[in-house]
């Protein structure tokens, strides 16, 4: 349901954002209300992982204004950008997990650092974040005795050890067998319903997205093409969009990175 007294959590108006001479967003705008998961669909190349650094503050936009929970990102200082990205969890395309770290030492790393919890109730917490994404069994392991799925398992659980508001997924199940790819979007579907997170996520496989997604924007050369529930996709007679759904479930389940 949309927000009628409040601007929406993400919103994003006329970004602009160009790498040397590579337009990549032109003018693009969305806005995401609070408990809605919109999944940016687009070929390689068309600035959707872009999109997420932007929403972030790891890029700055040439023009165009992103407000993440009301703050305006570009113009933020380092402390109220900082104040913001604590309730933003991000799960990166690799899980993006410190090697040096245990499975548990990874998930307690937001917490140690940004929250004053005494060392039992973060313990506590750690093993209640991994055992809701079903990697409490493996704690001690460190990342690299564990399996690409499992890993972004443990991603997941990071993401959401300082309770976001917000979450942004790049590209979940890029890189995983089907079943596994399916077990990422059952836990995407689970947090949905469990705690009303509104979640932007970046992604090729549009059979996933599906299970999971309110809406869909489709980005070419930098622009929304479409926005909508996935029967407005269906219905669409844009040859863009026509021809991306015919070839969905080839294209999206390739393993691209941007």
């Amino acid at each position: 349901m949309a927000e009628t007294n409040h601007e929406a959590p993400v919103a994003v108006a006329n970004l602009c954002k160009a790498f040397n001479r590579q337009t990549v967003l032109a003018g693009l705008t969305l806005n995401i209300d609070s408990g809605q998961t919109v999944s940016v669909l687009g070929r390689s190349g068309t600035g959707k992982s872009v999109l997420l650094k932007l929403l972030i503050g790891l890029h700055k936009p040439d023009s165009g204004c992103v407000r993440i929970l009301g703050q305006d990102i570009a113009r933020a200082g380092p402390k109220q950008l900082n104040e913001v990205r604590k309730r933003v969890g991000f799960l990166f395309q690799q899980a993006a997990l410190y090697d040096s770290l245990t499975v548990a030492g990874n998930v307690d790393f937001p917490l140690s650092r940004h929250s004053k919890m005494p060392d039992a109730e973060r313990k506590d917490k750690v093993r209640e974040l991994l055992a809701s994404v079903g990697m409490e069994k493996d704690l001690e392991k460190l990342p690299s005795e564990i399996s690409g799925g499992m890993q972004k398992r443990v991603g997941l659980a990071r993401a959401l050890a300082l309770d976001p508001e917000i979450l942004l997924f790049d590209e979940p199940t890029s890189g995983l067998d089907p079943i596994t790819a399916t077990e990422i979007c059952d836990l995407i579907v689970d947090l949905k319903e469990r705690r009303k997170l509104t979640a932007v996520v970046v992604t090729h496989d549009l059979r996933g997205a599906r299970l999971f997604s309110d809406r869909f924007v489709l980005i070419h050369q930098g622009k929304s093409v479409i926005e909508g529930t996935f029967d407005d996709l269906r219905k669409s007679r844009n040859a863009l969009v026509t021809q991306f759904l015919a070839n969905g479930e080839e294209v999206m389940s390739c393993p691209h990175s941007e």
